[in-house]
């Protein structure tokens, strides 16, 4: 329930006035018998935050949202005590000298909009912020009060501190609440998180700073990962995006020092790469990653709970045989590599064992048509690896733009892979040497035998690690490929536990998990429901070249809209014209006749990861072609091509064409 105190100067009177509450609780009356001359003992610390605002105020409280919730009470109740005479613009006023700006133990940040209408101006409203922990003590009263009366949960002025100026009125709130949503029940902690990825970790410490007791379940540290082996920061950090990104910078070193010859650089054989070297780097930037997210996790009072967890019940988590209850519990445990059932599977790698490689291969094959393939096939290349690259479709990359895949093709064979389009893996066999022999086979039958590998790579996707969580015991609805099935809240179809990441197998993209775990904290610590957002979602594929997109393929858009207008460029970049670099960068526009408006924008080429996140904000946005065309380009720069492609190249349209053939 809620109490709500009405304080006099120093004297604490009572006061019964009926307040309005939203949905989640009942209306009550405040009332509180003290005696005038009762004192408080607590430390109060003024500091600033960074992101706290002159319309902070500090409040303590077990469950702060519902003191965020019981802001109509507040102001009713001020009401009746004559605060003021009407709601229109005094409540507001009169919030602003709520509370000193202080900060006290357990505070909690909240965004409070929601809770009573998001067109309010009071800042009280908007927010009720958080800082460390000060030590308090209750108030100690002469007259004899009840728990929930003696149990005050905001800042009393000490007598003896109390100015003049601070003997004006004050209205203070105070809650005691059960587990925040109208149950009776206690539980350890109000969520429970299994994965300490970028999706577990991003809800669990914002839930925790909007107020939520939260705990975070993770497998100890390891490079591998395993059924009992993970590691706080999850695959991107530790086994995925990072060390991927790693390699990427340390191979490009190679064709630099091959380009630098074009410039006037002395020609001489490629410095020598001590492969064991970088990798003792890597792997001393991943522990302090994992260092750092544990950090992150203490320094946002999350609980940390090494070992593997498994649901028992909808609100129970057992953690190395010891159990624990929670109101709501997040699975975030990502996926895991997968390998194709062919003979000799057990022979091959998968992404996790190819970034810690004892030694570069001379020789690799890798199986698949995808990013991750691309990425490590690039890798390797430029290394100095013999690569070839398998996978059954014509053009690798599916899901992508298709004059996109092809431009890319071209590339990443100018780059020197050995590409084998149209071949599925059949076989992979170890040889009487210890090297291995991949054999394919196209549509046709015919094969092919691709011998001396040091390693075969299968980069054929990933798969949901939800095995032994027990999530389908306790209700869990499961997809065909053993995704969490969600609703567009992240909610599973057990009501309390949900699922962000690739576990969901929504878009699998590291921000787009940090994007549902900020929804998701939101939604459960703040009681205010909040989808994620994948419209135009860009991403990258760091190949050799690079490719970034954001927004729709022509493909897609031709689909939807029907009329489209495509304007690309396909240059040779500046650097390789006197360098004698045969790659060559493209750039697309997707835009819709009708409106203007540019749908996609896609790249292939050097820095494009970094040239398209600007472009994504402004196709998020909703810009026009027009104003792209109103911009000055950065000269000399591949960018500046965005802004400078005035004739379309070509011009789709369906629409026209169906009328005709009417």
């Amino acid at each position: 329930m809620l109490t709500l105190l009405v304080f006099f100067g120093h004297a604490l009177q009572p006061l019964t006035a009926p307040f309005a509450e939203s949905q989640a609780l009942a209306a009550t009356r405040a009332a509180a018998v003290c005696k005038p001359h009762c004192t408080t003992k607590l430390q109060l610390s003024r500091t600033s935050s960074p992101d706290r605002d002159h319309s902070t105020r500090h409040i303590r409280t077990p469950h702060a949202s519902e003191v965020a919730k019981a802001y109509i009470g507040v102001v009713e109740v001020a009401k009746v005590a004559g605060l003021f005479e009407s709601t229109a613009a005094s409540p507001h006023k009169f919030c602003r000298q709520l509370l000193p700006p202080m900060q006290l133990h357990k505070t909690t940040t909240l965004q409070t909009n929601a809770a009573v209408g998001s067109t309010s101006k009071c800042p009280l409203m908007r927010r009720v912020a958080c800082g460390k922990y000060v030590k308090t003590q209750q108030v100690q009263c002469a007259a004899a009060c009840s728990p929930a009366e003696s149990s005050l949960a905001a800042a009393v002025p000490c007598q003896d501190r109390v100015s003049r100026a601070a003997q004006r009125k004050r209205v203070i709130v105070c809650a005691e609440v059960g587990n925040g949503n109208g149950s009776s029940r206690q539980y350890d902690y109000d969520l429970i998180t299994i994965g300490a990825g970028s999706g577990g970790v991003r809800a669990s410490r914002f839930a925790a700073s909007y107020g939520a007791k939260a705990a975070c379940v993770e497998l100890p540290f390891d490079y591998i990962s395993s059924d009992t082996k993970g590691g706080v920061g999850g695959t991107c950090v530790l086994r995925g995006c990072v060390p991927k990104k790693l390699m990427v910078y340390a191979s490009e070193y190679a064709d630099d020092f091959r380009d630098s010859v074009g410039f006037g650089w002395e020609e001489r054989p490629l410095p020598r790469h001590t492969w064991s070297k970088f990798l003792e780097a890597k792997r001393k930037e991943l522990q302090r990653l994992n260092g750092a997210y544990k950090n992150t996790l203490k320094n946002a009072n999350v609980e940390l709970m090494e070992g593997f967890g498994r649901i028992v019940d909808p609100h129970t988590v057992d953690v190395n045989g010891k159990k624990y209850t929670t109101k709501h519990i997040l699975v975030a445990v990502g996926g895991k590599a997968t390998k194709l059932s062919i003979p000799g599977a057990d022979l091959c790698i998968t992404s996790d064992e190819a970034l810690e490689l004892p030694s570069r291969p001379n020789k690799i094959t890798i199986l698949g048509g995808g990013y991750i393939a691309l990425e490590f096939g690039g890798i390797f290349q430029r290394f100095g690896s013999d690569v070839h690259s398998v996978f059954r479709q014509q053009l690798p990359l599916r899901g992508f733009d298709e004059e996109v895949r092809k431009f890319a093709f071209e590339q990443y064979q100018a780059a020197g892979l050995n590409m084998h389009p149209g071949y599925s893996p059949v076989e992979v066999k170890k040889q009487e040497n210890g090297l291995l022999t991949c054999v394919v086979e196209d549509k046709q039958g015919s094969r092919l035998e691709i011998t001396d590998n040091d390693y075969v790579m299968m980069a054929t996707g990933r798969t949901p690690k939800v095995a032994n969580l027990g999530l389908e015991e306790v209700g869990v609805q499961l997809g065909k490929k053993g995704q969490i099935v969600v609703n567009e809240y992240s909610r599973t179809t057990v009501p309390n536990i949900w699922a962000v990441g690739d576990v969901t197998d929504r878009i699998n993209l590291t921000p787009v998990a940090l994007m549902e775990g900020m929804a998701l904290a939101k939604t459960i610590a703040l009681d205010q429901p909040t989808k994620p957002d994948y419209n135009c979602v860009p991403s990258a594929v760091f190949s050799n070249p690079n490719i970034a997109t954001v927004g729709l393929t022509e493909e897609q858009a031709v689909e939807k809209y029907g009329d489209v207008d495509i304007y690309a460029s396909s240059f040779r970049p500046m650097r390789n014209t006197i360098s004698g670099n045969a790659i060559r960068a493209f750039m697309k526009l997707v835009v819709d006749p009708a409106t203007d408006k540019v749908l996609g924008a896609h790249m292939v080429g050097d820095d494009s990861a970094e040239i398209m996140q600007g472009f994504a904000v402004a196709v998020k946005m909703g810009v026009t072609k027009a104003q792209l065309d109103s911009v000055v380009g950065i000269h000399p720069s591949s960018a500046e091509e965005f802004v400078t492609l005035r004739s379309a190249t070509r011009k789709v349209r369906q629409k026209e064409q169906a009328a005709v053939a009417a």
